[in-house]
């Protein structure tokens, strides 16, 4: 195994609040080899590439290629092109797909529109229509970037297409090498780490179900890394498993410095490693059952730290009010292979409030 997933693993980071953000996604087939940056360094033309960043940039939209598993000849050729737009956000998740043998036609898509939820553009540019097979599993292959992703993900992606299972494709970047091999399920938008092939068959087997499955889930691509972690947070406290019912309506800075309870620790929602709540995480007297742990594992006690209220609502109404700050992953370990040693931000879980219901008056 590669010293970043190693180093990574051994220290069991948390997975909670990595992923990364996209409101929707625009996936291009690119067979043959791929570059550190693919879209540009690939046998993709990099004039296309380069307009196609430069389209994506500030509308929600991730652009990423995608190849089928197995050996990937170094042929230049490739006559007809999958291509997949998804939008991830909860009450208007779609994945709709086309067929082109003129990527440029990529360009014609209103980037605005896609990354705002709105699946028209890309039909009418493509000649898209709505999905209608298995769900995406996207696995992150590309060794240019960090070798985790070759040696760890290539072999995951063979295994899963051979034993049959459907949607697997090979992606050009995820982020989070060091949680090798890493997964986008689509159209959720959920992704994960140190994912295993019989895992990997459960989560889509919950994505056909309309459920999340949160075991090895870093979060939801639709929201910035603290509602990522909070909505978690809200499924681990209440075991709410549906897919498309919490919406993070709200994220807001607050001041937060690490707190001063313990000497030599600091406080988080109990729970798991990541900080994630477990169970209805309250006292008696409604106060956040906390727990402490180890100030290796956050910010130094004293050190001014980001610190974030995140607002998650349910389709039924309720809503949760959940603290996160940011702490740093100790002690150091390289995020990357062949990366210096560092401190990678963490999102902590420090705590969950479900908001009171407003009577109804009668």
């Amino acid at each position: 195994m590669s010293p970043c997933t190693t180093a990574s693993r051994d220290l069991d980071e948390p997975l909670a609040g990595t992923a990364a953000t996209a409101r929707t996604w625009l996936l291009l087939e690119q067979p043959g080899p791929w570059g550190a940056r693919a879209l540009t360094s690939s046998h993709l033309d990099p004039v296309l590439g380069r307009a196609l960043e430069a389209a994506a940039e500030g509308t929600g939209v991730r652009v990423a290629l995608i190849r089928r598993p197995g050996r990937h000849a170094d042929c230049r050729d490739a006559h007809e092109r999958r291509v997949y737009a998804a939008h991830t956000t909860p009450g208007n998740t779609w994945l709709h797909s086309a067929v082109t043998t003129d990527p440029q036609r990529l360009l014609d898509i209103d980037f605005a529109s896609l990354g705002m939820g709105l699946p028209h553009t890309f039909d009418a540019a493509l000649g898209g229509t709505a999905h209608t097979g298995d769900p995406l599993a996207l696995v992150c292959t590309n060794g240019k970037r960090d070798r985790c992703c070759a040696l760890l993900g290539r072999p995951l992606a063979a295994e899963l297409a051979a034993s049959g299972v459907e949607g697997v494709w090979e992606v050009t970047h995820l982020g989070g090498h060091r949680f090798s091999p890493t997964m986008l399920v689509l159209p959720y938008g959920y992704a994960y780490g140190r994912v295993q092939a019989h895992h990997v068959k459960e989560i889509l087997q919950g994505v056909r179900e309309g459920r999340v499955v949160t075991e090895g889930c870093r979060g939801n691509s639709a929201w910035e890394r603290p509602g990522q972690a909070a909505e978690l947070a809200v499924r681990a406290a209440t075991g709410e498993e549906r897919a498309d019912v919490l919406r993070v309506v709200r994220t807001e800075g607050v001041p937060g410095v690490a707190p001063q309870g313990v000497p030599g620790v600091v406080q988080t929602v109990a729970g798991d490693a990541d900080g994630t709540a477990r169970g209805a995480g309250a006292r008696p007297d409604g106060a956040p059952l906390l727990e402490a742990i180890p100030r290796s594992e956050a910010t130094p006690r004293g050190e001014a730290t980001p610190c974030w209220k995140v607002t998650v609502a349910h389709a039924d109404g309720r809503r949760w009010h959940v603290t996160v700050a940011q702490g740093r992953a100790l002690p150091p370990r390289p995020e990357s292979c062949g990366s210096p040693l560092g401190s990678p931000a963490r999102m902590d879980v420090v705590a969950v409030h479900e908001e009171a219901p407003v009577p109804v008056l009668r």
